[in-house]
């Protein structure tokens, strides 16, 4: 059975950082590629980053330069370190894993941290 478990939301201030994570099992892990996408109240759910087998990455432009994402494939985990977050950064964060050749929206999904940046 595949699960995905993201840990780490919270309430963070303006300004501030954080570190969520999402533990795979159930997969081998070090063959998927793997993302963070992210839906906020009323909207869609959007790519933040994601992060290929070989450990390239893709990020969204408005996480450029703001978020890493990383993997440890021993540990079957992929972290996304979130700095300077802004309001706007407030959503469900949800991890995905992917086969080579699927679609991230085919793939397997979390079941979502909360993200919640405010004074």
């Amino acid at each position: 059975q595949v699960q995905l478990v993201e840990s780490g939301g919270g309430l963070v201030q303006p300004g501030g950082s954080l570190r969520i994570s999402c533990a795979a099992s159930g997969i081998f892990f070090r063959i998927y590629g793997m993302g963070w996408y992210r839906q906020a109240p009323g909207k869609q759910r959007e790519l933040v980053a994601t992060i290929t087998s070989g450990g390239g990455t893709n990020y969204a432009d408005s996480v450029k330069g703001r978020f890493t994402i990383s993997r440890d494939n021993a540990k079957k985990t992929v972290y996304l370190q979130m700095n300077s977050l802004k309001p706007e950064d407030t959503a469900v964060y949800y991890c995905n894993a992917a086969a080579s050749g699927t679609r991230p929206v085919d793939g397997y999904w979390g079941q979502g941290t909360q993200v919640t940046v405010s004074s």
